[in-house]
């Protein structure tokens, strides 16, 4: 016996007027709008609540205390200095400013972080890669190197790298001064500085910018291929201008003395040891984020390619990897938002960090909340920096993919 089927007849959904769109965007709008006010009340109700339960400790909330003599060294770290209306590079002393203890101690932050997502990245991938190697040995230690470090703690990893490694190299030290390349001992890392050479005029140095700009211009902009050759043209006669008019670089060799090395580009042990750490617990997470992203990919790219003739190294460096950048970088975010934060952890080994300078600037000072507030609001603005710049290369990847 058959069922009677009723038929169904669907009709299209009546598309919305301009009018009604428009007061769609409006109340959407509203919405989004009063969520912000009210954010933003709340902020203020708190911050006047905080503001009256110190007025009556007698305690005032102030941010004055930034221009007064910190009366305290670093052992290491620059700020920034006035000479005129010039900025420059100076060292930090006890006759510097709170606010100049603080910028020092967020450029010591802002190097570890920098180089930590370089390298960390570089060798995140290749450990990713090796987790699924064809090789057994290399498979498998890959796979041992990972789960290590990544079921570790990462202020022990700081601990070992310091106490157990740095600290138990041998002095730097020699009867006479040397000039030498490479130093690494328990005083840190010494690699040779470029510097401009003393004599280089303003004309010259003003070259270079121009030529630096026509270069940058020339590669990265989407010009025609006419101009583009042309910007290209006008950076190398620019250089070649600069170095006519006494442009010269010079290499500042550290140098071997009995007290240890000085000069160059130096990596204290305590900056040595945090950076390490954090390189080597942050590649164990990349690692997992690259070889999840190729073992989500369809198994047809690695058939496909082999049916053309392609080796496996050409495969993953011409086919998958450019298409698992695609699918990372959101989790690459993440990550170097942790890693960034992870930097506060060198006040376990004395690394003269951003949080580590503002706990001494308060206990200094005695304007702990303050403080508090300005190191809270450095690591939301580093955090989101990195994450527009993630999102600013995500959103030209996928528009490249779309093409």
């Amino acid at each position: 016996m058959m069922n009677n089927l009723t038929q169904v007849r669907l009709e299209p959904a009546t598309p919305l007027s301009a009018g009604r769109r428009r007061s769609a965007r409006i109340r959407h709008k509203m919405i989004h709008g009063s969520i912000v006010i009210a954010a933003i009340a709340l902020v203020a109700a708190v911050g006047v609540a905080i503001q009256q339960s110190l007025m009556a400790r007698g305690i005032s909330f102030s941010f004055d205390y930034l221009s007064r003599s910190s009366q305290f060294n670093m052992s290491e770290g620059f700020a920034i200095a006035w000479q005129g209306w010039w900025p420059v590079f100076a060292e930090v002393t006890s006759t510097s400013t709170n606010l100049q203890m603080l910028t020092a101690g967020l450029f010591n932050t802002i190097k570890v972080v920098i180089l930590a997502i370089i390298f960390s990245t570089l060798v995140g991938v290749v450990f990713g890669v090796a987790r699924l190697s064809t090789n057994w040995l290399i498979r498998q230690c890959a796979f041992i190197v990972v789960e290590f470090v990544r079921n570790t703690p990462l202020l022990i990893q700081v601990v070992f790298w310091y106490f157990a490694f740095f600290l138990q190299l041998a002095p730097v030290t020699d009867a006479a001064n040397v000039e030498t390349w490479f130093v690494f001992g328990q005083s840190g890392l010494f690699l040779p500085l470029p510097q401009i050479s003393g004599g280089s005029t303003s004309g010259a140095l003003a070259l270079v910018v121009l030529a630096i700009t026509f270069l940058l211009a020339a590669c990265f902009s989407r010009l025609s291929s006419s101009l583009r050759w042309s910007m290209l043209t006008a950076g190398i006669l620019a250089a070649t201008g600069s170095y006519a008019a006494g442009f010269r670089i010079e290499l500042a060799l550290p140098i071997v003395g009995r007290f240890g090395a000085t000069g160059g580009i130096q990596l204290s042990a305590e900056m040595s040891a945090i950076l390490t750490a954090i390189i080597v617990n942050s590649t164990a997470y990349i690692a997992e984020i690259v070889r999840g992203a190729i073992e989500g990919l369809p198994k047809g790219q690695w058939e496909a390619a082999a049916s053309v003739g392609l080796s496996r190294r050409h495969t993953i460096r011409d086919i998958i990897l450019p298409q698992v950048f695609r699918i990372i970088l959101p989790s690459l975010a993440n990550r170097y938002i942790s890693l960034t934060k992870d930097t506060s952890l060198g006040i376990a080994i004395g690394f003269p960090d951003l949080f580590n300078v503002s706990g001494t600037v308060a206990n200094q000072s005695g304007h702990s909340l303050e403080t508090v507030v300005i190191v809270m609001a450095v690591y939301l603005l580093l955090s989101w920096v990195i994450s527009a710049i993630i999102g600013y290369a995500n959103a030209r990847v996928t528009l490249e993919g779309a093409r």
